[in-house]
């Protein structure tokens, strides 16, 4: 798997550390398919979780674009918070 970096998540808007909301405090299994690209809710406004449905427009967040190489399960954030995002990394796990 490969993710490309097109736009940054925005966690900090001139200083001042944005709230994000946590989807769900799990992982979200999803199949991804060889040479799709999706894109990761950063927010956690969507309710096409854990995918962008556009409901950023309102913050000052972006999506986070996911490129897929190879077909397989993998398990994207729900919480937004981790550090390997946007797949899960067991943050939600402290939260």
């Amino acid at each position: 798997i490969r993710i490309t970096f097109k736009q940054q998540i925005t966690r900090v808007n001139m200083g001042v550390k944005m709230k994000i909301k946590t989807a769900k405090n799990s992982p979200y299994p999803i199949e991804v398919v060889n040479g799709q690209t999706y894109y990761w809710c950063s927010c956690g406004l969507s309710e096409n979780q854990p995918f962008c449905d556009s409901s950023h427009q309102s913050t000052e967040m972006t999506p986070l674009e996911f490129v897929v190489i190879e077909s397989k399960t993998v398990y994207f954030c729900g919480c937004k918070q981790s550090a390997n995002s946007p797949l899960c990394d067991g943050t939600h796990k402290t939260l």
